[in-house]
């Protein structure tokens, strides 16, 4: 895989990025008027301006690997500004959070072009064209019937010679699953209270993220995916070990950006309906993460 694109310059497709550079043809895939700000402003990674190229679609041939590194709520658009570069021999990675985007990508370029994926231990600090972080953590990836495939070993040897720390698990689906409930749990209980990772060690917050967990669980098995209990105790005690560090999206309610509630918690309720399911935490930190958004909207204005 010599020639990757990535979609989105967050702090996942920044990192990751700056990795890759170095060791194949790399462009990050941009509108017209992220390039001008990109090309104005650069991106600056732990102080130091990345040396990135930012091209718009027709400036960039057909690639080997695409990277899909951005929120969810950014999705449907992304998908749109990727079909003139996707090619039939072209590999879809998706890193984003949540379990949706893998579905909703191979509606629009076929399961065969697919990898699922997700990144996880990443600590950042994201504030306008500056990132820093603390922890580099590593990329989970695989085919989503596990096979082991000519390209998956390929993405494994980019990734190594990139010093990129990659895993392919041997249920990826699980691993995906396992996740999305520490997501759903530990972002949302720390974007409501505005919490670091080590003042999420208490009681209370245990008990609420004990019972978030549950739900997902519950959900988790009507869709055919069975989460282990020691994935909880598991989840919990690495959450509260990363310091004074924050979450996604603690740091997007922060800063009045949108965040991936309707991805998270959102998503289990959808799933509870589904399948006839009670999620009373989940609807109701749901709704609280939605009126906080609003809150702080109203606070920028």
């Amino acid at each position: 895989m010599k020639n990757v694109v990535i979609v989105g310059a967050g702090a996942v497709g920044a990192l990751y990025g700056q990795r890759l550079n170095s060791v194949c043809s790399l462009s990050f895939l941009v509108d017209e008027k992220r390039k001008e700000r990109y090309l104005r402003d650069g991106i600056i990674i732990n102080g130091v301006l990345a040396p990135f190229t930012y091209a718009c679609a027709d400036e960039i041939g057909v690639p080997d690997l695409v990277i899909v590194a951005t929120k969810n709520h950014h999705l449907e658009a992304v998908i749109e500004e990727m079909r003139p570069i996707v090619g039939p021999a072209t590999t879809i990675l998706t890193l984003l959070n949540g379990i949706e985007s893998e579905g909703v990508l191979a509606e629009a370029f076929g399961w065969e072009k697919i990898l699922h994926g997700f990144a996880i231990g990443l600590n950042s600090t994201h504030v306008g064209n500056r990132i820093e972080f603390t922890a580099e953590g590593r990329i989970v990836f695989g085919e989503r019937d596990n096979s082991p495939t000519d390209r998956v070993a390929q993405l494994s040897e980019l990734f190594a010679s990139a010093g990129i720390d990659a895993v392919v698990p041997r249920d990826i689906r699980l691993m995906q699953w396992n996740k999305f409930m520490l997501n759903t749990a530990y972002n949302t209980i720390s974007g409501l209270l505005s919490a670091t990772y080590e003042q999420l060690d208490q009681k209370a917050v245990k008990e609420l993220a004990y019972g978030v967990c549950a739900e997902v669980q519950a959900v988790a098995l009507a869709e055919g995916v069975t989460i282990p209990d020691s994935f909880v105790e598991e989840n919990h005690n690495l959450v509260i070990t990363l310091g004074d560090g924050k979450t996604s999206m603690c740091q997007d309610l922060e800063a009045g950006r949108v965040t991936e509630n309707e991805w998270f918690a959102g998503s289990v309720v959808a799933l509870g309906e589904k399948h006839g399911i009670p999620t009373p935490i989940c609807q109701t930190l749901s709704l609280l993460v939605q009126a906080k958004e609003t809150i702080s909207f109203m606070a920028l204005a």
